[in-house]
């Protein structure tokens, strides 16, 4: 019965949230391929996100970290966290989570782009350049804590830890983009002077051979993996730590796997009708790869990786089993 209340609850909410919108009116964009955001779309989507929300905040209560308040968070801890003053938005991007994508859909919705209407054409770097967009940080007290009220969409996307990881890695550690020989070069020489005995020279000097299991290993020893600071780079570290969802409370919890979905509850939920989430993008081919990269891991290793990324797995109600076959007990 309780059940069935809650269900019933959840829908009421998104007939009063969504209530307006008209059925099957399309948003026109350039890149997403005749997608049609529907009325019904987007109730089955809040239902979700509602019950994300409330999952979340138990998670909260259980990790003890609901106490913590915005005063207590940093400029560094504030630094993922972009705001759309204009359209009461708030979007916490985390690294391998099409964070790029949805840093040029709000560079088109902030009007910072005027070369066209298709997002993928923006370049990434200047998606990702410095000063490109306000921060929670740059807002005074007051407008902090109106970021926190019911008149704002505060929206994050999370991504199972395991396949996070391993999508870093690739891009990282074993492509050759521009972007990944600068990888190699700081951490995969480090990884291999470190950890790989009787390392070839053109290895030491390259970086650019890195296995998963070496990167693995970098990962469980912090002296190397935090040498000198107390994070992670971004591109590994913890949501949790990222984005602080105990005291940012997000009312828009999307996952990767439902991604379109997700953005586009996003998106209209900030008053955004004229842009959706591009879909012309390559997608990932992680998720097929999982298996073949984590089963030759040792069982410690997969321990320890779970204990680093623990807060992640329970906040956001992702099992070891979804890419394993099984559970610790």
């Amino acid at each position: 019965m309780d059940q069935l209340v809650w269900i019933s609850f959840c829908i009421s909410i998104c007939f009063s949230l969504l209530g307006n919108f008209s059925t099957g009116l399309p948003f026109e964009d350039g890149n997403n391929n005749n997608v049609k955001i529907t009325r019904r779309s987007l109730e089955l989507t809040q239902t979700i996100n509602i019950q994300r929300q409330e999952f979340m905040q138990r998670q909260c209560e259980l990790l003890g970290d609901h106490t913590q308040t915005l005063e207590d968070l940093s400029e560094l801890q504030m630094d993922h966290m972009i705001v759309d003053k204009e359209h009461k938005l708030l979007y916490c991007y985390v690294p391998k989570v099409a964070c790029t994508n949805w840093k040029r859909v709000l560079m088109m919705l902030t009007n910072k782009w005027h070369n066209g209407t298709d997002p993928l054409q923006i370049p990434g770097s200047l998606a990702h350049s410095v000063g490109m967009f306000t921060k929670l940080y740059d807002l005074s007290e007051a407008e902090q804590q109106q970021v926190l009220s019911d008149e704002y969409t505060r929206f994050i996307l999370v991504r199972h830890p395991l396949e996070r990881l391993l999508s870093a890695y690739r891009n990282k550690l074993e492509g050759d983009s521009p972007s990944a020989r600068y990888f190699q070069s700081r951490v995969g020489r480090q990884i291999v002077k470190e950890l790989r005995p009787g390392a070839s020279n053109n290895s030491l000097e390259r970086g650019d051979d890195v296995s998963f299991g070496e990167f693995i290993e970098y990962l469980v020893t912090p002296e190397l993996s935090r040498a000198n600071q107390s994070d992670y780079n971004e591109h590994w570290e913890v949501i949790a730590k990222l984005c602080n969802p105990c005291v940012m409370k997000y009312n828009v919890v999307g996952k990767y796997d439902t991604l379109l979905d997700d953005s586009a509850l996003a998106l209209y939920l900030a008053g955004a009708d004229n842009l959706t989430f591009p879909t012309g993008h390559k997608p990932s081919s992680t998720r097929a790869n999982l298996r073949n990269y984590f089963d030759p891991l040792p069982i410690g290793a997969i321990r320890k990786l779970y204990d680093i990324y623990e807060d992640d797995f329970r906040l956001f109600d992702y099992a070891l089993d979804e890419v394993l076959g099984f559970e610790f007990g």
